[in-house]
Formats: C-alpha cells, structure tokens, sequence
C-alpha cells in the first residue's frame, strides 16, 4: 500500500466518523410546536401582561423559530378569567393567567398566586426552586390535568384604590369592592360585599359606583387602567399580595408529550421571565407613586393598628381554609415553615427598608 493510498484511507475515515457524529444531531433536532397562549391580562400591561410576549420572543429566538406561542390578548379566544378550565379539558394546549382565579376548583391555587402576609417574590421565587414550593405545584394541579410553570413574579400589589378615605375599619362595612383570590375572602370578614372582574372592567365599575374600591395589580398598571382618574384614596402596603405570580398553564398531556430538550427550553425561559418581571416592576413603581400625588391622589400608607387587623383576619381565613381542604394545609405549611426559616436572615441581613428615614429623623 504506498503513502497516498493510506493518506487516502485516512481521509475517507474522517468523514465517516464526522457522519456518525452528525447522526445523533439529526435524530434529535427540535421539534416544532405552535401554540396559541391565551391570556388574562393585556399584553400592553407593564410587567403584569407583557412578560408572556417576551418570554415567547425568547423562545422562538433560542429554537430558531421552531418554538411558537402566538399570544392571544383576553376574550379573543377564551374568556380572560378560564385560562385554567379550557386547559384542564384540553380545548386549549396552553395559557396564561395568574394563579388564584381557579380557587373555587383549586383552593390551594390561591396560595401559589399570592399569600397575604406570605413570602415577596424573590422569597416566593426561592421557595419554589428550592424549598419544595415546584414539586407541591405539581402535586396540586396534576389531578387537574394541568401543568403550570412559573413564568413571572412581580412586586406588591397596591392595597387598593377608594373613592373616600378609610379611617377605620369599620369603613369597609358595606363597601362593594374588587378582589382576587385569599385578599377577597379576608375583605369579606370586615363586611365588604366583594365581587372580581377583569382589569378592563374596573375602571367604569369605579365611575359609575358600581364598586366602592379595587385592587389589581402595581400601580404602573393602576395607573395604565387609569384608578387614579375616578379614586381619589390610594393605599398601601400591598399586604394581601406580598407577590404577584403568573403561570403559564399547559395542558398535562401536552406537556408530557414534549421532547426534553423543548421542556428544558420553555422551563428556562420562564426562569428568565421570573427576573424579566420583577426587575421591571422594581424598576418603575417608585416614579408613579411620585406621579400619582403629584396628580393630587391622596396616596396613604395603612396604620399599624390597620394592619394588624387584617393580620388577625388574615389568621382566622387561613386557619379555616387548612381544616376544610388538605392540600390548601400543606402548601400554606410549607410557606410559612419556610418563611419562620427565613426571618432570622431577613431581619438582620439586611437594612430595614426604612433605615434613611430613621437616620434623617435621628439628625
């Protein structure tokens, strides 16, 4: 055999091996998925409605296009408020809501999407990645034939927006108010007649008086819906909704229909839609509550006396909601052994949140 021939052989392995190679790849290229993503909220809503349309431009950015969720704004294909119920039954592959609207089905679905006086979202956040919180998700929303992944968290909501001043709590006696998930139930034990509508109705609900008062989301989308024109009273601390989280919703067997490597793409992109979410909500929050008092609202922080009232309200709700369904019991455990965990840390960590005024005061 002279040198050539053998140079020859050489070569004509290479690229057999650089085919074996290459096989695998073929044998596993992404696969194509287009799926319509129904949501509850506009998509023009800051951080609240527009980190599902980032996510899904993540997506079809990281898989070339072979990952497609075409966002469907609320009502153009399923009613803004039955994401969970057209997944469940498979009329939808998947959907986007926050997490609490299906409560009545799912009691611990309340607890996922916001926990009054419960964990803030980079807490939430750490529980569910890493302190049981993902596994106790499934645990609950498999029996439904749905499988939620968590795909943003934002800041406190505010606590609500009143056309008159609250004084005391006897000032709720009577008031028909909007309220979402656990918060609505704990409004109810001081007497308000409490109903839930979707964030395109409030605004008229408010100026017709139709309501007295509502709560929705951070005041960028407050002020988005435009509270502050027909309500003069903004409160706050948000304390019924520490976080506010969305899911994406899909449908179980769907999901488990998927390749890993699609599962694996869409779970990461959630992850970064977690930091998208909140680092705008952070980012924006403080210039309109400036914007809003500069525009006459009266923006008020609740009393400490007012605040713990809704604690003690907060405690008898939670503690009835534990004895009547067991799962709701288990997963409100978990957060708060969780949170007990934490506070050590929490309060000597880091600076209390008020430490500038205290310095200014003491000077």
């Amino acid at each position: 055999m002279t040198m050539k021939t053998t140079r020859y052989l050489g070569t004509t392995a290479a690229v057999s091996a650089l085919a074996i190679f290459a096989m695998p790849q073929q044998a596993t290229a992404q696969e194509n998925i287009r799926w319509q993503i129904p949501m509850s909220f506009a998509s023009t809503l800051t951080a609240l409605g527009d980190t599902m349309p980032w996510v899904a431009d993540q997506l079809r950015q990281i898989s070339g296009g072979a990952i497609d969720l075409q966002i469907a704004e609320p009502g153009a294909v399923v009613p803004a408020l039955a994401i969970f119920d057209n997944v469940s039954e498979g009329s939808i592959d998947a959907g986007y809501s926050w997490m609490g609207y299906e409560w009545g089905t799912v009691p611990a679905a309340a607890l996922f999407g916001a926990t009054p006086f419960g964990l803030e979202s980079n807490e939430f956040v750490a529980w569910m990645y890493f302190h049981g919180g993902k596994e106790l998700l499934e645990e609950t929303f498999h029996p439904y034939d749905v499988h939620p992944v968590l795909c943003g968290t934002i800041s406190p909501e505010t606590a609500g927006w009143f056309r008159n001043a609250i004084t005391s709590p006897d000032d709720f006696q009577g008031m028909r108010f909007r309220a979402a998930g656990v918060g609505g139930e704990i409004m109810a034990e001081f007497g308000m007649s409490v109903t839930i509508l979707p964030g395109g109705e409030l605004y008229q609900a408010l100026e017709t008086g139709v309501l007295d008062g509502t709560e929705f989301s951070l005041p960028t989308v407050d002020e988005q819906l435009g509270f502050y024109q027909v309500a003069d009273y903004l409160y706050l601390p948000g304390w019924h909704q520490p976080s506010t989280n969305q899911y994406l919703y899909v449908n179980l067997g769907v999901w488990e229909g998927l390749e890993d490597q699609t599962r694996a793409m869409i779970e990461m992109a959630c992850m970064a839609g977690n930091a998208y979410a909140i680092s705008r909500a952070e980012a924006l929050q403080g210039a309109i509550i400036t914007s809003f008092q500069e525009r006459g609202t009266n923006v008020e922080t609740y009393s400490d006396d007012m605040i713990a009232g809704f604690y003690e309200a907060t405690k008898v709700v939670m503690e009835r909601r534990s004895a009547d369904d067991e799962m709701f019991g288990k997963v409100y455990a978990s957060m708060m052994d969780y949170q007990a965990e934490l506070r050590p840390w929490k309060e000597m960590g880091y600076l209390p949140r008020d430490w500038q005024t205290r310095i200014e005061a003491a000077e």
